[in-house]
């Protein structure tokens, strides 16, 4: 028979370690390819201490001549505080009893959860990969009737979300809080919610929306290591903390992208190893191709993926990158710094599935404190401008 102590037994023994596989390794195409490591996890924060430059105490000399002065290097300390990542499902009482004596039931039910749960944490955890870390979507352009929100840009939103907004100084407006989205008009760039009536006296123009409490807490993604804002606790006074940046380009060519390539592994000493770009850039690239008679290959990369091969790079698209932008990565730089890997949030007694107070329902919360670190930012590229096809 089928009981709240089978659910919980089936949660930590079968689908820790799939959930757990999947999040890792299915969700991304890049954070397939990024280490994840427990080092260099203090406390709290990630501290990674990384060399400035080389050793300066190298030299050539006669025989009887001074043997090289010793240079002491130089280090600079990178400082970012673990992100809590979250992953929450629900099941109502009433599922649990309507399966009680059907052991098939009750797997499917779990198994839709699950699905629902990887679903939602790969879209999200995917977005977080190319942002700055303060969890802003999109800006508010306008607000219409029928609660209908005009934003900046609807691609890192989708409906049943729960959406919240602060004003463009980062204070949360206490009106429109955790509201769900029920439709996406990604034509129109408009979202439309539940709840209260949102009119513009509510809501004004220039505020930001994000993903209910997660303004400010989300892991830091590419937007932060191309920006010109200190990152780490660092600031970008030293050439180890700029990466290379090419805008306004037009046209996308194979010269193009190979010399920025060869200029960041000459200036850096950092060969690129992955290349991702939005769709339009990657049609672009596919086209300019085609023009000169030549098709791109493929190549299998982490995770399961399919890549095109530029001169033994792989070239993925993916839907949250910039419009008109190519990042050149050199992906052994950067690491997934994590407490643990994921981990069921258990009560007291060891219990994972809870019931909300008041409510026929229990939920489970998967939960795992990470951060993303790039120790050498000017080991990175970004091309911006490119025309898309």
């Amino acid at each position: 028979m089928v009981t709240l102590q089978t659910a919980d037994n089936a949660l930590k023994s079968f689908y820790l370690d799939a959930v757990t596989d999947a999040l890792n390794m299915k969700t991304n195409p890049l954070l397939a390819k990024i280490q994840r490591t427990s080092a260099n996890v203090v406390g709290k924060d990630v501290r990674k201490v990384v060399r400035l430059g080389l050793n300066g105490g190298i030299g050539a000399g006669t025989e009887t001549g001074d043997l090289p002065t010793p240079s002491t290097s130089e280090y600079v300390q990178l400082v970012a505080t673990l992100k809590n990542l979250y992953g929450t499902i629900e099941i109502s009482d009433k599922a649990i009893r309507s399966s009680a004596n059907n052991e098939g039931a009750f797997v499917n039910l779990l198994n839709e959860e699950m699905q629902s749960l990887i679903k939602s944490a790969s879209y999200n955890f995917g977005r977080m990969l190319f942002g700055d870390g303060s969890g802003k979507i999109a800006s508010v352009t306008s607000v219409g009737g029928g609660n209908s929100v005009i934003l900046s840009s609807t691609s890192g939103i989708m409906e049943g979300m729960l959406v919240s907004f602060c004003s463009a100084a980062g204070a949360p407006n206490v009106m429109v809080q955790k509201r769900r989205v029920l439709s996406v008009d990604r034509a129109e760039k408009k979202i439309y919610l539940d709840g209260s009536t949102v009119s513009p006296d509510v809501l004004a123009e220039g505020s930001w929306v994000y993903i209910q409490d997660s303004n400010g807490h989300e892991i830091t993604g590419l937007k932060a290591i191309f920006s010109e804002n200190p990152i780490y606790a660092v600031n970008r006074n030293t050439s180890m903390m700029r990466p290379y940046i090419e805008d306004g380009v037009g046209d996308i060519s194979e010269n193009l992208i190979q010399k920025a390539m060869d200029t960041i592994e000459e200036n850096a000493g950092s060969k690129i190893n992955y290349i991702v770009c939005s769709w339009g850039v990657k049609r672009a690239l596919v086209e300019y191709y085609k023009q000169h008679d030549v098709i791109l290959p493929t190549m299998e990369i982490e995770g399961g993926f399919t890549a095109l091969n530029f001169n033994g790079v792989p070239v993925v698209a993916d839907r949250f990158c910039p419009e008109g932008t190519m990042y050149l990565l050199n992906t052994d730089d950067f690491k997934l710094h994590q407490l643990c890997d994921w981990q069921w949030l258990e009560s007291e007694d060891g219990k994972i599935l809870k019931q909300v107070a008041g409510k026929p329902v229990y939920t489970a919360t998967l939960v795992k404190y990470a951060e993303l670190m790039c120790e050498r930012p000017c080991g990175q590229g970004m091309i911006t401008g490119i025309e898309e096809a």
